[in-house]
């Protein structure tokens, strides 16, 4: 069997162009989740291709016709979690910033990209060192992530400005990135301000507080 690809569309294909049936897909489906589980509890540079297999019940030559090595795994499974921050996109374009509905809508963005953010923490580990690395292809699935989320918020802080909310010197697409850099941040080293005594609820209430801010320039 020809070694897999995942094409931009989505759709897994073999290098010579074949479709892989329902039990191939099934192979693969397993691999990518035994490669996240394993990622849970172990380090990437640890991680090996005997690893994979063992917990897929399957056998080194299996894994090497779906994948290349254990990075082309890990590099599909942060596609597959840039392709995840639909649900918070849909939440941003979607909530009203009105009146009394804005504080809640900010709590709900905040509280759902750190849901996003530890569902995927693992993944995400990963994609920051191969992206440190200049590894541009991780580098790309984190981009995509953030961008989405980013041009969204950029759409309603330009409907905001436009409405007189925020000045309108405003860079709309500025103050997005700024308010996803903030959030990805506080989400990334979340356990980091435990361990300094700073309770997550406290940090997601601050986040929430100055996302309402940075996006209707109102104070709660």
């Amino acid at each position: 069997m020809e070694p897999l690809t995942q094409q931009q569309s989505g759709e897994v294909r073999a290098v010579d162009g074949r479709t892989p049936g329902r039990r191939g897909r099934a192979t693969r489906d397993r691999l990518l989740s035994c490669t996240a589980e394993l990622l849970e509890r172990s380090s990437y540079r640890d991680l090996t291709v005997i690893d994979i297999a063992r917990c897929a019940s399957c056998s080194p030559a299996t894994f090497y016709q779906y994948f290349a090595d254990v990075e082309g795994a890990v590099l599909v499974l942060a596609q597959e979690m840039a392709s995840n921050g639909k649900s918070l996109i849909a939440l941003i374009k979607g909530s009203d910033w009105k009146g009394k509905a804005g504080p809640r809508t900010a709590a709900a963005i905040a509280d759902e990209f750190l849901a996003l953010w530890e569902r995927h923490r693992a993944i995400l580990r990963v994609v920051d060192l191969a992206t440190a690395e200049g590894d541009l292809r991780f580098q790309n699935a984190r981009t995509h992530l953030l961008n989405e989320i980013t041009i969204g918020l950029r759409d309603v802080v330009e409907d905001q400005r436009s409405s007189g909310g925020l000045p309108k010197d405003t860079d709309s697409m500025a103050q997005a990135a700024t308010l996803v850099s903030m959030l990805a941040h506080v989400a990334q080293h979340a356990y980091g301000f435990e361990f300094w005594g700073i309770r997550m609820e406290d940090m997601r209430r601050s986040l929430a507080r100055l996302l309402y801010t940075g996006v209707t320039g109102k104070k709660i």
